[in-house]
C-alpha cells in the first residue's frame, strides 16, 4: 500500500509551511508512516519543525518542557521532553541538526504515567505490568511504525525481545514472537549505537564495527576530545556556534561514522550519528 503523501497549496501556505509540510511528509514515507500522521506537530511546538535543534532547543525549555532523555540512531536524533504543567510528552526528531519532526508521544516514554486511553499508550502500561517492571525499556521510535503494540502481550514480547538485544543476551524466542523477534532487532540496533567503548571497538550485532560515543556527553571539552581521538575520531573541520553553543564534526575512517558534538559553557550535552555526507 503506498503511504498518502500531502497535497500543499504554496500560494496559501508560504515557502516555510511548504517546507514544513513536505518535511513531515517525506520523513513518514521513510520510515513506513502515513504523512499525516507525522506532518501534524502538537501546536505550541508547530512552528519549531525545521528549526535548528540549538534554536528549538533554547525555545522548548522556555515553553515549559524538559529534556528527559535522548535516544541516538543512525542518522538521526530523538529527543524525549516532558512538560509537567501540561503533562505532555513530546517527540523530537533531529536530522543534520534540525528539528525534523515533533510529535506527541505517550508520557510513558517521559517517564511519566500515562493520562490518555490511546490502545498503544494502554498496551504499554499493561505490558510493563505483565514483565514486572516500572517502566518500559524501549519507546515508540523503537518500534518500525513509531508506535507501540495495541495488545499488551505482544508488547511485552517486544520489550522483552528489545532488553535481551540491548544487553547483548542470548536469543531466547521461546515464544516464537514476531513481536519478541523485532524487539531483539531493535535492541541489538540500539546497543550499537549506545554501548560505551570497550577494548578498541564496539560492535552493533556482531556485524558491522561501531565505535561508542555517548559516554562523552557531560564531559568537558578536552577530555571529551581526547576520548574520541584515542578511538579513532577525527574533528572534520566543521565548527558552528549560534549564540547558544557549539556544533563539531567528527569522523572515524575505520568504522565510517560521522557524528555531531554539541558543547554549551565548556562541557558537552549532546552526541549523536548524521549523516555521512556531512563529513565529505
Amino acid at each position: 500500500m503506498r503511504p498518502e503523501v500531502a497535497v500543499v497549496d504554496e500560494g496559501r501556505m508560504g515557502m516555510q509551511g511548504l517546507r514544513h509540510a513536505i518535511t513531515g511528509s517525506l520523513l513518514a514515507v521513510l520510515v513506513g508512516g502515513s504523512a499525516a500522521g507525522f506532518a501534524k506537530a502538537p501546536g505550541d511546538v508547530s512552528d519549531l519543525v525545521d528549526a535548528r535543534a540549538s534554536s528549538g532547543e533554547s525555545q522548548l525549555y522556555a515553553r515549559g518542557y524538559s529534556l528527559h532523555h535522548t535516544s541516538p540512531g543512525d542518522d538521526r536524533n530523538w529527543g524525549y521532553w516532558w512538560n509537567g504543567s501540561k503533562k505532555k510528552c513530546l517527540s523530537v526528531v533531529t536530522m543534520d541538526g534540525r528539528y525534523s519532526a515533533i510529535t506527541e508521544a505517550p508520557n510513558s516514554d517521559c517517564g511519566h504515567k500515562a493520562d490518555n486511553n490511546a490502545a498503544g499508550v494502554a498496551a504499554a502500561v499493561g505490558a510493563a505490568a505483565i514483565i514486572g517492571a516500572v517502566a518500559l525499556s524501549h519507546k515508540s521510535h523503537n518500534h518500525d511504525d513509531g508506535n507501540h503494540y495495541s495488545n499488551s502481550a505482544d508488547e511485552a514480547e517486544y520489550e522483552r525481545g528489545y532488553r535481551d538485544g540491548l544487553y547483548n543476551y542470548s536469543y531466547h524466542n521461546y515464544s516464537r514472537s514476531n513481536a519478541y523477534s523485532d524487539g531483539y532487532g531493535a535492541g541489538t540496533s540500539q546497543r550499537g549505537h549506545e554501548a560505551p567503548h570497550r577494548d578498541g571497538y564496539a560492535y552493533a550485532g556482531g556485524y558491522a564495527a561501531y565505535n561508542g560515543f555517548g559516554d562523552v556527553v557531560g564531559r568537558n571539552n578536552a577530555d571529551a576530545d581526547d576520548m574520541l581521538r584515542s578511538r579513532g575520531f577525527a574533528y572534520f573541520g566543521k565548527d558552528t556556534s549560534d549564540g547558544s553553543g557549539h556544533e563539531r564534526t567528527y569522523w572515524n575512517a575505520r568504522t565510517k561514522q560521522c557524528i555531531s558534538v554539541r558543547t554549551r559553557s565548556g562541557s558537552v550535552y549532546d552526541a549523536h550519528s548524521i549523516k555521512k555526507k556531512n563529513c565529505r
